[in-house]
């Protein structure tokens, strides 16, 4: 007999443990001036946060995702945003908890690798930044301790646009490599990620404020 008072969610696909979605910020004041803010110092300064419009695209996909999670009888709080401590993510994670209706936790922050990296060589790294292998590794870290420490999680990733695209490569070769989870943080000794696949993560790439689910 069904037990109709079953609150948990529904699995999520095999070889993962949680659901998860990105989302690039939307629309910023920098977008708008054209100019380029992409230091950490900078980056968190209230007046590089969002345009009006960004906080419209925001709204708008908050509204998007609650859908989604109704469509698929996930439970608002088994909701987990994740942000980059950037102004314009952050708020526009706000604005996504808002519209969820769920609590915003400023420090949730994704670490701080978050922000753009854009390099032809995936090993060779910008002076004082990361290079795309550098930010796998560490995506593909934030996974594994996703996967090891959540269950029946809905996970909101809001970030920039190149590390999202390289989130989305390291999430393609665990998908294709279940069994490659625990190995893929290793990501230059192990190579479970293809350089081929790190140099053509533009190919994911998102419109500002574009929701994407992937698992």
């Amino acid at each position: 007999m069904e037990d109709s008072g079953s609150s948990s969610p529904p699995a999520p696909p095999p070889s993962f443990r949680n659901r998860y979605w990105i989302l690039r910020h939307g629309r910023s004041v920098p977008n708008e001036r054209g100019i380029i803010v992409s230091s950490l110092e900078n980056g968190t300064k209230p007046e590089f946060g969002l345009a009006p419009q960004g906080v419209e695209q925001a709204r708008l996909a908050g509204e998007s995702l609650r859908k989604e999670l109704e469509e698929l009888g996930v439970p608002l709080d088994s909701v987990q945003i994740r942000y980059s401590p950037f102004s314009r993510t952050m708020e526009t994670a706000r604005e996504v908890a808002r519209m969820l209706g769920v609590p915003f936790d400023s420090p949730s922050c994704i670490y701080a690798e978050v922000w753009a990296v854009d390099e032809v060589d995936p090993l060779m790294a910008p002076d004082g930044g990361e290079s795309v292998a550098d930010v796998a590794t560490r995506f593909s870290q934030f996974l594994s301790a996703a996967e090891m420490e959540l269950h029946g999680s809905a996970i909101l990733i809001v970030s920039h646009g190149d590390p999202l695209q390289i989130f989305q490569a390291v999430l393609k070769e665990t998908k294709e490599n279940p069994s490659s989870l625990d190995e893929v943080s290793d990501l230059k000794k192990r190579g479970m990620i293809t350089l081929s696949v790190l140099s053509q993560h533009r190919q994911f790439a998102l419109l500002t404020g574009e929701l994407r689910r992937l698992v």
